[in-house]
């Protein structure tokens, strides 16, 4: 028989934490929480690189000091049953700070969980998406935001409605690559702002804007310090990818020329990705600049000119090809949205742009008599609330007071071209 003392146990259970794992705590080993909490970081914030379903990346910033000495423990609401997962870090850009990451795997779905930053911090919580889209699901959209009242405002609005996630569709902070307090305020901002009515943690997705960018467009992603040290879980090398949510769910987020032309291999990718999904019930496209914009100039007969151009050129047959359920746009600080569009015009079995980004950024926008392929804008600071229920999917626009200025209802859709439906 092979002898294994307890310091052979917990020499390897450090092993499996440092590679990732996450091992229970019982009996002696079980933690003891301080009564009160006595550490807090500068910021907490959880979103997703792998399966909303299983997973959860829970990331938070404080000193290199702070962070090294506080694994996370996590359990569901409820047990007892505690787990341990030590977290990387990472320098915070440009700051003396250090940004701290944790992916849990094989969590439950549609499960809420409790989670502590070390022993001495206070218990948050957050809910994994449920395996199936049996029940209700919904999600807020909006873009444009900044650190300002107004979108605070809207963040709170946000929480209000208890979503299962927020996506910020570029230009989060406004900090242009540069400015890293002003980063560090969004994130702030999140920490306190985003958590829904039963104490939950909303998750937090995004994609690329100008104003993450030094320089805006055509850069490499060195020129986004501060969205890829937050954001290079699920964007790994590039500045577009996709998230699946079990079988029922894909999300796919597109860079505008911000880190990566359009044009090629992103092109390619997103071609690849669309094919690769045509089974799956809902796919939802999100990018920054707006193929079909609400205030920016546009020109649908030059394939090289306005705002959209390069992405109504190589994107928007593929949107057509595969029958998205809805693309998600912003940059214009507007509300607006369109009339299902084939090629620009209205037509019935067309695709849904909704945007404009105006979560905390205002411009009065074109009217649908100036832009007939506009169904409805509006000056206000906004979000977007979507709910996919069966069949039905509704999207709701709520300004920063959470009055309501548009409803729209579509159904599910085949993910083929409208043609061959």
């Amino acid at each position: 028989m092979v002898s294994f003392d307890r310091r052979q146990f917990l020499q390897s259970a450090a092993a499996l934490l440092g590679a990732g794992y996450a091992l229970p705590a019982f009996g002696d080993d079980a933690p003891v929480f301080t009564p009160k909490a006595s550490f807090e970081p500068l910021a907490t914030f959880l979103t997703w690189q792998g399966d909303p379903t299983t997973t959860m990346t829970v990331q938070w910033v404080s000193s290199k000091e702070e962070g090294e000495k506080r694994p996370v423990w996590y359990s569901k609401e409820g047990s007892m049953e505690w787990k341990q997962a030590i977290a990387s870090s990472r320098p915070f850009p440009m700051l003396k700070h250090f940004i701290f990451r944790t992916e849990l795997t094989g969590l439950e779905p549609g499960t809420d969980y409790r989670f502590r930053i070390g022993l001495d911090s206070a218990e948050k919580k957050f809910r994994t998406m449920p395996n199936k889209a049996t029940n209700t699901i919904e999600f807020i959209s909006g873009g444009d935001a900044g650190v300002g009242e107004e979108a605070q405002h809207t963040n709170q609005v946000a929480a209000k409605q208890s979503p299962s996630f927020v996506f910020l569709g570029g230009d989060l902070a406004y900090e242009n690559g540069t400015f890293a307090p002003i980063f560090l305020q969004f994130l702030k901002n999140y920490s306190t702002q985003l958590i829904d009515e039963k104490g939950r943690l909303i998750p937090l997705l995004g994609c690329l804007g100008n104003h993450e960018v030094r320089g805006g467009y055509r850069q490499t992603r060195k020129e986004a310090p501060f969205f890829y040290s937050i954001f290079d879980g699920l964007f790994k090398e590039t500045g577009y990818a996709s998230l699946d949510f079990g079988d029922y769910m894909t999300l796919i987020f597109l860079d505008s020329n911000h880190t990566t032309p359009i044009e090629g291999e992103q092109t390619a990718w997103l071609a690849k990705t669309l094919k690769d999904r045509q089974e799956c019930p809902n796919i939802f496209v999100f990018y920054h600049v707006p193929s079909y914009p609400s205030f920016r100039p546009i020109d649908l007969e030059d394939d090289e000119a306005g705002t959209g151009a390069a992405s109504r050129k190589h994107w928007v047959p593929l949107f057509e090809r595969h029958n998205v359920d809805a693309v998600f746009e912003h940059h214009d600080h507007t509300f607006k949205r369109t009339h299902p569009l084939i090629d620009g015009r209205v037509d019935s079995k067309g695709i849904l742009y909704l945007g404009d980004g105006s979560w905390g950024k205002i411009r009065t926008p074109k009217s649908p008599k100036e832009r007939p392929y506009l169904a409805v804008t509006h000056e206000a600071y906004h979000l977007s609330l979507h709910r996919i229920e069966g069949d039905d999917r509704f999207h709701v626009a709520l300004t920063d007071s959470g009055k309501i200025v548009d409803v729209c209802a579509t159904r599910k859709k085949s993910h083929l071209h409208p043609a061959n439906s």
